[in-house]
């Protein structure tokens, strides 16, 4: 019985870190899309997808350590400007990561990267959306 949910246990694990890799994957993919549009956002072209890779996984660390405090610092002024401030933290963030990485990620316009960042955020609902789907279709056949 032990050995059971062992099993099980690993295997629960095992499925949650395959979905994380899937949304890496995602994102990855979005992340280049967006960032193709826009000439003022620059990644590294020698090694494009290991830079976007590098990216995505320093925005996903620090959107669950720094953006929850920023979101919480900043509820007043995201509830006076009913939300148009959001865009704003995630911008920062977005620069903290130029900031970090130097030459391999530049985000030099700040209106650019505000348009980016409304971008991203959409398509990484619709990539979510997609990817929750097929997940779900993966889990039925468990």
């Amino acid at each position: 019985m032990k050995a059971k949910k062992v099993v099980q246990k690993s295997k629960t694990k095992f499925i949650s870190f395959m979905e994380w890799v899937l949304y890496l994957v995602g994102y990855t993919l979005v992340f280049i899309l967006v960032t193709s549009l826009f000439r003022t956002i620059y990644i590294d072209s020698n090694h494009l997808i290991i830079w976007s890779a590098i990216i995505v996984v320093i925005i996903y660390l620090l959107n669950k350590t720094i953006k929850p405090i920023l979101v919480t610092l900043t509820i007043p002024i995201t509830g006076v400007t009913l939300g148009l401030f959001y865009p704003c933290i995630n911008v920062f963030i977005l620069k903290l990561v130029d900031w970090l990485l130097g030459p391999h990620f530049q985000v030099t316009n700040i209106l650019v990267a505000i348009l980016a960042s409304i971008l991203l955020s959409v398509t990484n609902f619709i990539a979510e959306q997609i990817l929750d789907k097929l997940i779900n279709k993966v889990k039925k056949y468990e």
